[in-house]
Formats: structure tokens, sequence, C-alpha cells
């Protein structure tokens, strides 16, 4: 009968898991058996030796299996938050990473039109440096389209001239002494009137290069360039 009570006694969870309680019910059976034959040995011995090896988890304090399950609870959301950090570091990194190559990029934009700027900057000023002054062709009695657009070709800065022609082309194909009778307008640019040009040289009448220099300057002035001119001239057929 004692050994019975033993194994009841045993047979609670074992915070091992389930293995206590078989290890009970084996003992138990192996008592009555032993008891049946004749077997003198004590079976309590056994048991109690059985239990003393075992915590239960009825043994543990209910304050202790509290304490368990909170640092189990801590140690997953120490785990989350490590995880949530890495990811949130990898991202920080990917932002990072891209908004460096978009500045890089910004930054090779503003270089390139930088560069492109000054390229062109420097292209007028050889234009400039590389156009003749009014002063510098020989005096004639008389000259020819192809001479008049010469001379415009090396007094007008390479990439004015196109529009400089459109406007010749239009006024007074290249006419250096074409004359308006109705409006009194005079020469290649018909300055209006034609004695305008007489601040440019006092030959202005006869001389093809006085007119191109004195029509030039009135482009720069008055609309900054000769194809500031003729976009004016465009929308007004006049300018």
């Amino acid at each position: 009968m004692r050994a019975m009570l033993e194994g009841n006694r045993v047979s609670r969870i074992s915070v091992r898991g389930f293995a206590v309680a078989s290890a009970t019910a084996v003992t138990t059976v192996g008592a009555v058996v032993g008891v049946a034959s004749g077997n003198t040995q004590p079976a309590g011995d056994t048991l109690e030796a059985t239990a003393a090896d075992t915590t239960l988890l009825a043994d543990i304090p209910m304050g202790e299996q509290a304490q368990v399950q909170v640092s189990s609870l801590a140690q997953q959301a120490e785990a989350q938050a490590a995880a949530a950090d890495a990811a949130a570091k990898k991202s920080a990194e990917e932002s990072a990473r891209i908004q460096a190559a978009r500045t890089a990029e910004a930054k090779k934009a503003a270089a390139d039109e930088k560069a492109e700027r000054e390229r062109e900057e420097a292209e007028a000023r050889a234009n400039r440096d590389a156009v003749r002054s009014a002063s510098s062709f020989s005096a004639k009695a008389s000259y020819t389209v192809a001479e008049v657009q010469a001379m415009a070709r090396q007094m007008v800065p390479a990439d004015q001239f196109q529009c400089f022609s459109n406007i010749v082309d239009h006024e007074s194909s290249w006419n250096y002494q074409a004359s308006n009778p109705s409006s009194g307008a005079f020469g290649l640019v018909q300055a209006l009137p034609g004695s305008k040009m007489a601040s440019a040289g006092d030959d202005w009448q006869t001389n093809p290069a006085t007119q191109i220099k004195w029509g030039l300057n009135y482009m720069d002035s008055r609309y900054g360039s000769p194809c500031g001119a003729w976009s004016f001239w465009q929308a007004n057929h006049w300018y």
C-alpha cells in the first residue's frame, strides 16, 4: 500500500517533462510485483530516491514561475528590437547611398553645365576677338553683294551672323545703297533715317562696313544681339 501511495505522490508533472510520471508508474508496478512474489526489499526506498532527484513544477513557487515567463517575454522583446534596429540601420544606409548618388549626379550636371557655359563664353570671346572693325577695310567706289557679305562675316560674331543675314535679306537684299522713298530708310539695315548711321562713320552712304558696324551696334543695344533682333522681326516684321 505504501508503494502505491508513494507512486501517486511522484506522479505529478515534472519540470523536465513527463518522464518522471512514467518512471513512477513503472516503479509502482515493480513494487506490486515484488510483494506478490515474496520480495521483502522495501519499495519505498526506491520511490523516495526517484522523487528526491526530480524537481517538480508544483514545487517551484508561483512568483518564480511568473519571473521565468517575464524573462522569456523580455528576451523575445529584445530579439525583436534588435531585428528592428538592424532593419532600420539597413534602410538608413540605403537611403544615404541613394542620396549620395543623387548629390553626385547633381554636382556632375552642374559641373557639366558650367563647363559648357565657359566654353560658349570662350567661343564668344574668340569670335569677338576675330571681328574686324569697319576701318580695317579699304574703301572702294562700289561693292558686290558677295563682298558686302564677306565684310559682314568678318565683322559679325559667327554665332550671330545668320540672324544678322536674315534681317539684311529682308530689309535690303544686301544692297548697301537701298533706299525707301516713302519712309527715308537707307542702307543694308534700313536705318530710319539713314543719317543715324553717321554715328558709325561719315562714309555711311558709301561704305558697307560702316553700315554693318552701325546695324550691329543697334541690334546689340536694343535687342541684346542680332538673334534677339531677328526674333523680334519675325513676330513684328520690323525691328
